[in-house]
């Protein structure tokens, strides 16, 4: 049972181009559905076959299209950073080098560049750790990449399929590297990414241009190992935690580990699989020999203290939406209380709690069944 707040283009009118990303950003994640969305077929090897006709049930973001033209104009669609200028990247152990994202959501003005992307250089090549936000992102990651090694790029992996993580995937489609990503991704990527494509658009313009929906060539089910010359990658695919689709990264010779979004820091968790999946995987990954963690979003930080933060946020979350279920409080009350006593410690809790507070409330309500 979940709980799909509606919204229409009257609505829109009055926001503010902030508020208008957000909506677009919560219906991404599973919000409001437009009609109907189609994508073509990969053709390049990798791409995958995905459906080129794909329907959805609701309707609603088809009239906020005209609203968020007439509101936003094209103010909106800022003036991008020189396309191919490299990332600033910080070399955070031996050849694990990061681009640290901005904690807000994706604008064209910040080309989508909101999560952390990296890469790690082994004795014979390079593995990407997701691309970013767009193809532009994506390009200058490549170009970073280029200013520290001419080593030909084996790998691309891609910890879960939002698009944040993903869009950039294109950037690297004739390096001849295999995508790599969850059992899951393909799915994901095939049922939500054509949505993901519309809903960004109608903020982020022209800034979306080129970007493709690459599926992962290589699947990992449980775990699987990269080598990139006397440079091994343990990769770990997780049961639904933050998605249904999360993939973490261990760079056994510096012992960092990239987590992807199933850690956070600074900004604030979101809830887009299951709050109780989530918690069960923090104890093996808390185990995971790590010394220090990239996450998807927030500063490196030592293992296992980065989960600390996360853990007390969902916690409380879980807590509080228990205690509003056996009192009987409405769905609405959980929107508005859950987990606010967290509020003072996380980036955009005011974009994201009500939304991790409905989707908690809506499965914890049920656990008594199961």
């Amino acid at each position: 049972m979940t709980l799909q707040p509606t919204m229409v283009a009257s609505e829109v009118l009055h926001r503010s181009r902030h508020d208008v990303a957000l909506m677009c950003r919560w219906a991404a994640l599973g919000i409001d559905v437009p009609n109907r969305f189609a994508i073509r077929n990969g053709e390049r090897k990798g791409e995958g076959n995905f459906s080129p006709d794909i329907h959805f049930s609701r309707a609603p973001l088809v009239r906020l299209a005209v609203a968020i033209l007439i509101l936003v104009g094209s103010t909106s669609l800022g003036r991008p950073l020189t396309p191919d200028a490299a990332l600033e990247i910080t070399e955070v152990a031996a050849g694990i080098f990061v681009h640290f994202g901005v904690n807000d959501l994706m604008t064209a003005d910040n080309e989508g560049g909101i999560a952390n992307v990296g890469f790690v250089v082994g004795d014979d090549a390079v593995a990407v750790v997701d691309t970013g936000g767009s193809v532009r992102e994506g390009r200058r990651l490549l170009a970073a990449i280029r200013a520290v090694t001419a080593k030909p790029i084996r790998y691309v992996i891609n910890t879960h399929a939002h698009p944040d993580h993903v869009f950039g995937n294109a950037a690297f489609a004739r390096e001849n590297a295999v995508f790599v990503g969850h059992r899951n991704l393909s799915r994901a990527l095939s049922v939500r990414g054509p949505f993901y494509l519309s809903a960004f658009r109608r903020i982020m313009g022209d800034v979306l241009d080129d970007v493709e929906l690459v599926a992962p060539q290589r699947q990992v089910d449980d775990e699987a190992k990269l080598d990139l010359g006397n440079r091994i990658l343990t990769l770990h695919a997780w049961r639904t935690a933050h998605t249904d689709n999360d993939l973490t990264l261990l760079d056994d010779t510096t012992q960092t580990l990239f987590t992807g979004d199933l850690v956070f820091l600074r900004h604030i968790p979101v809830v887009d699989g299951s709050l109780r999946g989530w918690l069960a995987a923090l104890g093996p990954l808390a185990e995971i020999a790590a010394k220090r963690a990239i996450p998807g979003h927030g500063p490196a930080a030592a293992w296992p203290l980065a989960l600390d933060d996360e853990r007390r946020y969902l916690d409380r979350l879980a807590q509080d939406c228990r205690a509003l279920i056996a009192s009987g409080a409405p769905l609405a009350t959980a929107a508005v209380t859950a987990g606010a006593s967290e509020k003072s410690h996380w980036a955009l809790f005011e974009e994201y709690n009500a939304r991790n507070a409905t989707a908690a409330f809506a499965e914890l309500e049920w656990e008594s069944t199961q």
